[in-house]
């Protein structure tokens, strides 16, 4: 059961778990306040609690106010676009020939027909994007099967608001945002064990973090990281 405490304009969504310490976290990208509390905690400890860390969560909402946005990518000749955390100038080239995009030095080669607007031309970048997630992703589920010992039945790409990834434990299913095709391979490799561990811990319980840390040490610092790179020109609500 979650409950809402409501400190001026700052919602916090209480939820009481097996746990044994208190976890206060605030979301990228709209800064949501979160508070995990102990089964037994009364909600006028878990208030105070946040009321002592009031200053430390405005400061993370004003860094997410203040983190940078991409602006909406127009596809048109030297754009910038951001792949595995690199950034390539992109070229455009309209011919009668196949859509494509391939990667040339610092480049990003868009290959479109003429006349092609800019819904066609995202539609072809989002195509190569797919293209090569679906390329790095299936190695590290590999890894990482036999590392954690479990399997993954199905893994899924989705352009998500909120999230980075999701698990559905008992599918045996994850969905990794594509967007993360953007970012530094490590991080999609943070996500993707992350993710995994749900498989073998459903919930974010005291066993779960302890299971990251086990098996990804530097993991505070791959979600940090994920959280400062500049956020999509969407709007995003969650």
């Amino acid at each position: 059961m979650t409950e809402t405490i409501t400190l001026g304009d700052i919602a916090i969504e209480v939820t009481r778990k097996a746990v044994r310490n208190v976890h206060l976290s605030v979301h990228p990208p709209d800064g949501r306040v979160t508070l995990v509390a102990p089964s037994e905690t009364r909600l006028e400890v878990a208030r105070a609690y946040a009321i002592a860390k009031l200053g430390w969560i405005r400061e993370q909402q004003t860094q997410l106010v203040n983190q940078a946005r991409e602006t909406p990518r127009q596809y048109v000749e030297r754009e910038s676009h951001y792949l595995w955390g690199r950034r390539y100038l992109l070229s455009v080239a309209e011919r009668e020939a196949r859509p494509g995009v391939k990667l040339d030095h610092k480049r990003i080669i868009l290959t479109v027909r003429p006349g092609a607007d800019r819904g066609k031309r995202a539609e072809i970048m989002h195509a190569w994007h797919r293209q090569l997630l679906h390329e790095a992703v299936p190695p590290l589920i590999e890894k990482w099967e036999q590392k954690l010992s479990v399997s993954v039945a199905r893994y899924f790409l989705q352009r998500m608001k909120t999230k980075w990834g999701s698990c559905n434990p008992r599918a045996g299913h994850i969905r990794l945002n594509t967007e993360l095709v953007k970012k530094p391979k490590d991080l999609l490799e943070y996500i993707v064990v992350h993710e995994m561990l749900h498989l073998i811990e459903p919930n974010h319980s005291e066993r779960f973090i302890e299971l990251l840390s086990d098996h990804y040490p530097s993991w505070r610092e791959a979600r940090d990281e994920l959280n400062e790179l500049p956020l999509g020109a969407e709007r995003w609500d969650g």
